[in-house]
């Protein structure tokens, strides 16, 4: 099932950006992954071998999966809360970072995530997370090789580096890897402890080699979103206007696992706004594909003309309703679709949004069971609603 997530994820970036631009991103030296905020969980979409050798882990462990996999025990709150909040505000973060690989050891890193947007219409398309061994120059004191007060030392100007993303010796000598791995042997029941007690932080050097890391990546996502006509840039050239919603509220959405889509009413043809990873899933369509549609593509020939009627007549007079249609799938097979449409109105009253919950029927089902699914619907209506109001009161709070 993660394999087939991962495809799921990958091929959303390859419809971006085009086949070519995975090579093109391996061929940089940098550790780095992609994410996309318009799927649920913000997953990973992309992990550049760098990142993967320096992690651990291999590429289907990591392909759909959150950044949170690579936190532990000692990774700093606060730090975290503050990545969540520059991605529902959308903006470039840089802090130094205590993650673990995937043998649970604790390393420092510089970590510098920047928002990539759509040049047609301002959303964010992604995440650039690139991830800079942080090295310790670390002390000697007196005869002591092993270690100074919990801290790793150096011998004769050859650097032994802890505390970053691999221990790597300078010299390639076999009499220093020896050295090396004495001291692994040493330290290993408490390097975790020593990483926490002292934290790292980034040089001048190490903090350029991230902003570099992240216009080089830049620059090629650039280059290969050209050939598929679906235009990036690293900044915000445009506000969005084609009614599709920014990725903190795409990402509080996504936590709703039930079958939805948001309609703007204030658009013309009234286009999707917001499509859940469940109605994806049921429907067989790709998110591209979905959005910014008006959902007449999922009729077909044997829709009914009278409830389509009554879901115009529904929306016209900004009411709820509960019809079942008949519906299509990508592949042209059809299901019965117990459809609840219902308005969402802003803080004013006015309809920002219709939301339509699809819930699908193998037959007509019993009163009771109908019963059932209507009343999952009206908490999916109550959840979106939830969602909605509280990042309005946030977006505003953060105005004043």
């Amino acid at each position: 099932m993660e394999s087939q997530l991962g495809l799921l994820v990958e091929n959303s970036f390859d419809v971006q950006y085009s086949l070519s631009v995975r090579e093109a991103l391996n061929q940089l030296p940098d550790n780095f992954t992609i994410t996309d905020p318009s799927i649920s969980g913000n997953p990973i979409v992309f992990a550049s071998r760098g990142f993967l050798k320096m992690s651990g882990y291999s590429k289907d462990e990591v392909i759909g999966r959150n950044g949170r996999i690579f936190q532990g025990p000692a990774t700093c709150r606060r730090s975290v809360m503050e990545i969540r909040e520059a991605i529902r505000h959308e903006r470039t973060i840089q802090m130094n970072l205590l993650n673990y690989r995937k043998d649970g050891t604790p390393f420092w890193m510089l970590f510098h995530m920047s928002p990539v947007f759509s040049e047609e219409d301002g959303r964010v398309i992604n995440f650039v997370a690139v991830q800079v061994p942080i090295s310790r120059k670390l002390r000697r004191s007196g005869s002591e090789f092993g270690r100074s007060n919990g801290v790793n030392c150096c011998e004769e100007g050859r650097e032994i580096v802890f505390g970053s993303c691999r221990r790597e010796v300078c010299s390639d000598s076999s009499v220093n890897l020896g050295r090396v791995s004495v001291m692994d042997s040493l330290l290993e029941s408490d390097d975790r402890g020593l990483e926490v007690e002292e934290p790292c932080e980034a040089s001048d050097m190490e903090k350029r080699k991230a902003a570099t890391a992240v216009n080089n990546i830049l620059s090629v996502l650039t280059h290969y979103s050209e050939l598929t006509g679906r235009l990036v840039s690293g900044k915000r050239c445009c506000l969005s206007r084609n009614g599709l919603l920014g990725s903190s509220i795409s990402l509080s959405l996504g936590r709703i696992k039930h079958s939805f889509v948001l309609i703007d009413p204030h658009l013309p043809d009234m286009p999707i706004a917001f499509a859940s990873d469940a109605f994806l899933k049921l429907t067989g369509y790709a998110r591209h594909e979905v959005l910014g549609r008006n959902c007449r593509f999922l009729d077909g020939v044997d829709t009914d003309p009278a409830t389509l009627f009554q879901i115009k007549e529904s929306i016209r007079t900004e009411q709820a309703c509960t019809v079942r249609i008949l519906n299509y799938r990508k592949d042209n097979t059809s299901f019965w679709n117990l459809l609840h449409i219902s308005p969402v109105r802003d803080a004013s009253g006015k309809v920002a949004y219709f939301i339509r919950v699809q819930t699908e029927e193998s037959c007509k089902s019993q009163d009771r069971q109908r019963l059932s699914s209507e009343t999952r619907q009206l908490s999916v209506v109550g959840a979106v609603k939830v969602a909605l109001r509280t990042l309005s009161m946030d977006a505003g709070s953060s105005k004043s």
